[in-house]
């Protein structure tokens, strides 16, 4: 209902955007794609493609980053184009934003460093099943651990080739002279307030044939396995965890296949039936991110405390993320039915969803460490984790590569800013 969903409905509207397909027919089409895809090429044939897609995805951007500003520019190069963007729109670098700004809501101030966007990123780069089911699938610890830096590495990139193009796309938009310069092409499927998501796909339109057509096959590519990744992570959950555990445990390798392959397929169908339902959504990502913050916080207070705390207890783990749940739906939904004015409302005001994931892990937090250490009379459990030295240890050349990276995009962001 949202990860699925969101991936589907984003798909189906750049290529809606960019090629003038519908959406439903994208949208089906991109999901029938998936299921032949993931159903019987497994895991094998994501991994496959996405070390072919990444390549032309991170190339398509730096293009399309290229072609916005010196568009912004009016021809004058990148550089000016920045330039340009920061003087014209200097609110649009600002990630600390004070009550007054009407993106609060989306970016509470310095919660954002120090609330819930850790919640966000650590769950899903560090305990969400589609993420460290590639790493579980490497031949070593020593691959997976090189494998999941290489992919923080390549988020570095994430602000260059995704964020300034999109605020070029809001200075574009917004200037009668650079949009008409871009003839009819660019007056079609505008991204106006209220349609944030168009943004990408309307700067996408502009690349060169052939580096156009590569583009949209890579980003198809990437939503194509997105989706597999998703299915394959929903058929393992609910095979192993739910039919073999608790329905047929004496279930064998071809049937649990066959029960994972319906388990995936059923999934599907609710995402496809749901998707064309976001078209009123401005921002599908904020969705994304507030929606999957109703489990989020639970889920990564499991981790945390079973990686790093030896006290905690399988009841703990479990009585602290059915907790979890009502605790995100109160901050999320509570508010909004209190008088205004009244003491429920000074005493639990409306919070922005990401302080609301901030808290609701916090609480869940100490829900675990309470129920544990009662449990076990504030002795360690017998299950606990043995964390050694080497746990998180990787390669001296790894390390001094990924070192050098990050130096080197740190001064283009600083002569960038």
């Amino acid at each position: 209902f949202v990860n699925l969903t969101s991936v589907l409905y984003l798909g189906g509207l750049a290529l809606e955007t960019i090629l003038g397909v519908n959406m439903i027919y994208a949208i089906i089409g991109l999901g029938l794609f998936a299921a032949a895809y993931s159903l019987y090429g497994g895991l094998a044939a994501v991994a496959w493609t996405d070390i072919i897609q990444v390549v032309f995805l991170v190339l398509g951007g730096l293009v399309t980053t290229y072609l916005a500003l010196d568009t912004v520019s009016g021809g004058a190069g990148v550089m000016a184009g920045l330039g340009t963007v920061f003087e014209t729109v200097p609110g649009h670098f600002d990630m600390i934003l004070d009550k007054t700004n009407p993106e609060y809501v989306n970016l509470p101030g310095i919660g954002v460093l120090v609330g819930g966007l850790w919640v966000a990123n650590l769950y899903y780069w560090g305990f969400n099943q589609y993420i460290i089911q590639r790493t579980l699938a490497a031949k070593s610890l020593k691959e997976s651990q090189k494998g999941i830096l290489f992919a923080a590495l390549l988020k570095l990139v994430i602000p260059l080739i995704v964020v300034i193009p999109g605020i070029a796309a809001y200075v574009i938009v917004n200037d009668p002279g650079l949009l008409s310069g871009l003839g009819e092409q660019g007056l079609a499927n505008i991204p106006s307030p209220g349609a944030s998501d168009k943004a990408y796909p309307w700067l996408m339109q502009f690349l060169p044939t052939g580096l156009k057509g590569v583009a949209i096959a890579a980003l198809a590519a990437a939503i194509v396995s997105s989706l597999a990744s998703m299915l394959n992570s929903t058929s393992t959950i609910f095979t192993m965890d739910i039919y073999k555990q608790h329905i047929n445990e004496s279930a064998n390798n071809r049937k649990l296949v066959g029960v994972g392959r319906l388990s995936a397929a059923v999934a599907l169908a609710i995402a496809m039936v749901v998707a064309p339902l976001l078209g009123g959504l401005d921002q599908a990502f904020q969705f994304i991110q507030e929606y999957t913050g109703v489990v989020s916080p639970g889920i990564l207070a499991v981790f945390l405390l079973g990686l790093f705390w030896k006290k905690t207890t399988n009841r703990g783990a479990i009585i602290g993320v059915l907790a979890s749940m009502p605790v995100a739906m109160f901050f999320k939904v509570g508010p909004k039915g209190w008088a205004e004015g009244s003491a429920l409302e000074s005493l639990f005001p409306s919070l922005p969803w990401m302080d609301q994931m901030g808290l609701t892990c916090l609480i869940t937090m100490a829900v675990i460490m309470l129920t544990s250490y009662v449990q076990t009379n504030g002795k360690d459990d017998p299950k606990g984790i043995e964390l050694k030295k080497d746990t998180f240890r990787t390669g001296p050349l790894f390390n001094i590569g990924a070192f050098a990276i990050m130096v080197i995009l740190t001064v283009i962001y600083a002569l960038f800013w």
